[in-house]
């Protein structure tokens, strides 16, 4: 699960000059299925059975229902501002407030700076359980070093590669499946085949804290409008693109979710971080699991490189235009923001304190109010601009992103209290940054622009 700005300039490479629109819709919806991270729904798998009382496919139906309004939201935007590349900063704070914009692009650096820390956790959290014998913090701290060296370096990933790890990703899944209908099929004292979605520990709380959760497993789609000007047709490439990508994961989260629950009912792991190895295990013996251990570890391996280096490349870019303060532009003679890399890197080691679950939740917190305020700019535009009359207008515009506003806010009151706790005091840091730099909210802002940027991945 992971998002990454692209740096590619025009032909020729002159910096500003635009962005060659080469990508069509297939292109944009393999893009946003490898930025997301199909194997991310084995990674957490535990965790959301668990939360949700042995219900996990109705929690990430929630989930799925509350990221496809907002994937229309973000696709509403993406068609009005189709000329150039976006997201949730640009679009509320050219709809809202340039104010409001700044903060809601302070909420989605919760995201950035702190997703790698989640996907550390994750791959250390298997491993610790396949060898106990080591510690828990020496894994954490064997994928913080070689990740945060390898970005320091600055290597190039690439675009096949990322297609390969899809490729791989997905056949672990079909596997999976395939091997846990086996088994329940061959069970005729097991679970009846809708017992996954309701059964007797099933309450809406319940259902609605694992929902708050899982929207970790849907974070990236919204990265696709930064291909808005590399995208041909992107007003109506882009907003199909994202309704694509979010019900393709919708479904093969929720399907993974069933045939976990049918072979394992009920909320009780031993480990609920790595549950899904012991499944993998039951279902297809020591060989199998080993696989499935494999691709998780590869996979979050090459995930926790790809976002330090996007996140760096955010805080590289914030730094540069005075958002942040300016020592994270610094550049390395190899052309990488080093300090921005380290201090990512450094904060990996908070998961030497927390868990997966609260870690995940308090980046849902940045998640969920960007998301929120993305749903309430479409019915500011339409306020403003009134580009559909009548009903449909109103339907269209103010209804299905009010909608959408009110299942993200929903879903962001049930998260953790640990984790409303820490995205409340990281709204408050940023509120008290936005004034030092406006000089007490008398100026506007400094507006992030994407131009120049590192080379990173």
């Amino acid at each position: 699960m992971s998002t990454t700005t692209n740096t590619t300039t025009a032909t020729g490479g002159a910096p500003g000059a635009g962005l060659e629109r080469t990508l069509t819709l297939s292109s944009v919806c393999i893009i946003g299925i490898a930025w997301v991270t199909p194997l991310v729904v084995l990674a957490t798998i535990g965790i959301i059975a668990h939360l949700s009382g042995g219900s996990a496919p109705t929690a990430y139906i929630l989930t799925l229902v509350a990221m496809v309004f907002t994937a229309y939201s973000y696709g509403r935007m993406a068609q009005v501002h189709h000329t150039k590349s976006g997201s949730a900063y640009t679009y509320i704070g050219e709809e809202m407030s340039s104010h409001l914009g700044f903060l809601t692009g302070w909420m989605i650096l919760l995201d950035y700076f702190f997703i790698p820390l989640v996907v550390w956790l994750i791959g250390a959290a298997y491993l610790a359980n396949q060898f106990p014998a080591v510690p828990m913090a020496a894994w954490i701290v064997a994928f913080i070093l070689p990740t945060t060296l390898l970005n320091l370096i600055g290597i190039k990933t690439t675009t096949r590669t990322d297609y390969l790890l899809v490729a791989f990703q997905l056949l672990v899944i079909a596997i999976f499946v395939a091997l846990c209908l086996a088994q329940w099929a061959g069970a005729p004292a097991g679970p009846g085949a809708l017992e996954p979605f309701y059964n007797d520990g099933t309450t809406f709380s319940a259902i609605a804290a694992a929902a708050a959760v899982a929207a970790y497993s849907f974070i990236g789609f919204d990265g696709l409008t930064l291909l808005t000007e590399e995208t041909k047709d992107p007003k109506r490439t882009i907003p199909r693109a994202m309704i694509i990508v979010v019900l393709f994961f919708g479904v093969l989260f929720i399907t993974v979710a069933w045939v976990t629950q049918l072979v394992h009912p009920g909320a009780q792991f031993a480990h609920p971080a790595s549950a899904a190895l012991g499944i993998s295990r039951a279902v297809g013996g020591n060989l199998f699991a080993a696989f499935v251990l494999a691709g998780l570890v590869v996979g979050q391996f090459a995930c926790g490189l790809t976002i330090q280096a996007g996140a760096s490349r955010l805080l590289f870019t914030m730094g540069r235009d005075g958002a942040l303060p300016a020592p994270l532009a610094r550049l390395s003679s190899r052309g990488t923001p080093v300090i921005s890399i380290v201090l990512i890197g450094l904060a990996g080691l908070i998961g030497l304190f927390v868990d997966v679950t609260t870690s995940a939740s308090f980046i849902n917190f940045g998640a969920f109010s960007a998301f929120t305020l993305v749903n309430l700019a479409v019915i500011a535009h339409w306020l403003k601009h009134r580009p559909q009359r009548g009903a449909a207008g109103v339907f269209w515009w103010v209804v299905l992103p009010a909608l959408g506003a009110i299942v993200d806010f929903y879903l962001l009151c049930n998260l953790d209290i640990d984790a409303v706790i820490v995205g409340l005091i990281w709204l408050v840091l940023g509120i008290a940054w936005l004034g030092w730099i406006t000089r007490g909210f008398r100026q506007p802002p400094p507006k992030l622009t994407f131009e120049e940027k590192p080379e990173l991945d």
